[in-house]
């Protein structure tokens, strides 16, 4: 399904895993729940939609479908950096195992998740006939 504004349409999504910090088997057990209702909260904010969504034992895995006005690293970085924050306030205890308020490790993964040839095809028909009806403006002949 392509998600669209006036005169664009996109669909932008991405396969991202991310770990914590020591890749420490936190997720998965008695915070998984509090973790995924941050994390969607997130998106929500953004309006990333989550098309699908696992906490295994120690990453996540995600397939998002976001606005083309942000950049795989903005999300991340946004993802990351509040989660963190939240995760902390919301459970201070695990200030101590974790310090300086870093939850999650450095890196992630990504990669694009790709369309058919046939979405592609039906995309350019489309924008090929809204052009033609657009176009029923006689150019003059002599402009000057």
């Amino acid at each position: 399904m392509d998600l669209s504004q006036e005169h664009t349409k996109w669909n932008c999504r991405y396969h991202i895993v991310w770990a914590p910090k020591f890749r420490r088997k936190i997720i998965y057990g008695k915070y998984r729940k509090e973790i995924g209702a941050i994390i969607r909260k997130l998106c929500n904010f953004k309006d990333i939609e989550i098309v699908e969504a696992n906490a295994c034992i120690d990453h996540i895995h995600m397939c998002l479908r976001t606005p083309p006005k942000y950049s795989v690293a903005q999300i991340m970085g946004y993802l990351k950096g509040k989660s963190s924050l939240m995760i902390f306030e919301q459970f201070p205890n695990l200030k101590y195992k974790y310090g300086n308020r870093h939850f999650w490790c450095k890196g992630y993964y990504v990669s694009t998740v790709g369309v058919n040839e046939e979405t592609i095809k039906k995309y350019i028909r489309e924008q090929e006939d809204a052009d033609k009806m657009t176009d029923n403006v006689k150019e003059p002949d002599n402009p000057f």
